[in-house]
């Protein structure tokens, strides 16, 4: 038995079996994850730091076979225990090739479980792995947070604070600089991984609708109030609730979140009884929120009750020195996504794809980078980078350039990018031939 609680997901469609394992694990000293989906599971080994995964075999969509794929090629070191109902000797194999130590067959006593748990741990040293912020850097990975930089490196130091308390965080940041998945982080690192990660898009939701998705209603309360229904809040309870483009939050909702930050408590939309709740709350926006609060569109008492701890994302201009390593990044993913395993990438495309100044940040890069893929067969080109980005000059450079040599340059880039086919470049920058190689003298 461990003295220090490691963490088994457990992975199974029947939740009887789930809760079962679950009660077992319990009174073995273990910490327990759940999921009742292949792609439920795939999420808590994103991030969660998993000791040893138990998986059904016979799941609806996706089996158990592919889970065991999908964690031995990314999680190798995770030792894979199946317990399956199916008695098949085909089965057995396919699991054991696929990844799987230990094959357990249902039903099985506690004291079979718990001998092949035990035996799965003894045959690997996870549980003796320290993982600090400085390795997590240089494996250029952590929870999905890629990079090498000073700045994400302040990020990660910021996450290992907070990961374990309840402490109101805002992070501010520009689209696409990963504000969704430094909460993620702080939550699946913490201690309370285990619980609700419940994602709130503020400013995708009609104003009408907020603070009933919010708070939750009781029944006839509105006209279409049939039945009562919990809130955001209530959903995450014990766990985080992450409220993204908090900024676009009307004063009236304001006013109710305040009330839910100081008396941590809820009313539902209809009733008088307020009802105390257990969350985190993590907000994030790509607004100022202090240049709001002058202008006294969002509330200065709520500003400084949710800022308690702030973390600020850079944008990728910022931190040229992660783009390569996020490059690597999205090519991987992607590469085992589409199928295509050998992808490489031209060095003039990468040249192309550090110059750009990434306007949308992250996620601007990694949609550019997986339709590359997509529209490739074995190397990523020039041909199948975007025009905007092959066109695409620094500010900083044109600032100590003439018009002349401007435009010159312009129109090299483009015959490079055409293999040197003048008519199509006069059509691409919309000038005629003759005017083109005028430009060009």
């Amino acid at each position: 038995m461990s003295l220090i609680k490691q963490k088994i997901l457990i992975v199974d469609d029947n939740y009887d079996m789930l809760n079962l394992i679950q009660r077992h694990l319990k009174s073995f000293n273990y910490h327990s994850y759940r999921a009742s989906s292949v792609n439920e599971a795939i999420d808590v080994l994103k991030y969660t730091d998993i000791d040893l995964l138990i998986t059904d075999l016979n799941m609806p969509e996706i089996n158990g076979i592919e889970l065991l794929k999908y964690a031995e090629e990314h999680y190798p070191l995770i030792p894979k225990l199946v317990v399956t109902g199916i008695n098949s000797v085909d089965n057995a194999v396919t699991a054991l090739k696929s990844g799987a130590l230990e094959y357990l067959h249902k039903p099985f006593t506690s004291n079979e479980l718990e001998k092949a748990i035990d035996a799965l741990l003894a045959k690997t040293n996870l549980r003796h792995l320290i993982t600090t912020v400085d390795s997590l850097i240089h494996n250029n990975d952590y929870l999905g947070i890629v990079g090498s930089s000073k700045q994400l490196k302040k990020v990660l130091e910021i996450i290992e604070r907070v990961k374990d308390n309840k402490v109101n965080v805002l992070i501010e940041g520009e689209s696409g600089t990963g504000k969704e998945l430094v909460a993620k982080a702080i939550h699946y690192k913490g201690s309370f991984a285990n619980m609700p990660f419940i994602s709130v898009n503020c400013g995708a939701m009609p104003e009408n609708l907020v603070e009933s998705e919010l708070f939750g209603y009781v029944k006839g309360a509105f006209t279409g109030a049939l039945e009562s229904k919990i809130g955001f809040f209530q959903a995450a309870s014990g766990g985080t609730i992450f409220l993204d483009e908090i900024g676009t939050a009307s004063l009236a909702v304001q006013t109710r979140l305040l009330r839910v930050l100081q008396e941590k408590e809820i009313t539902k939309i209809g009733s008088r009884n307020a009802e105390k709740i257990n969350v985190r709350i993590i907000c994030a926006t790509n607004c100022d929120l202090q240049q709001m609060v002058l202008e006294g569109t969002f509330r200065e008492d709520l500003y400084y009750r949710i800022n308690v701890v702030n973390i600020k994302t850079t944008p990728l201009r910022d931190k040229k020195e992660d783009l390569v390593l996020l490059i690597n990044n999205f090519i991987k993913k992607y590469s085992i996504e589409y199928n295509k395993p050998s992808i490489t990438i031209d060095e003039k495309v990468i040249e192309i794809l550090l110059r750009y100044s990434w306007p949308g940040n992250v996620r601007e890069l990694e949609n550019i980078i997986q339709r590359m893929i997509i529209m490739c067969d074995d190397v990523i080109n020039i041909q199948h980078v975007p025009d905007a980005l092959k066109y695409h000059v620094p500010e900083e450079k044109i600032l100590f350039k003439s018009l002349k040599e401007y435009e010159k340059e312009q129109i090299i880039k483009v015959l490079t990018a055409v293999s040197n086919n003048k008519t199509q470049a006069a059509k691409i920058l919309q000038i005629d031939r003759k005017t083109l190689n005028h430009k060009l003298s």
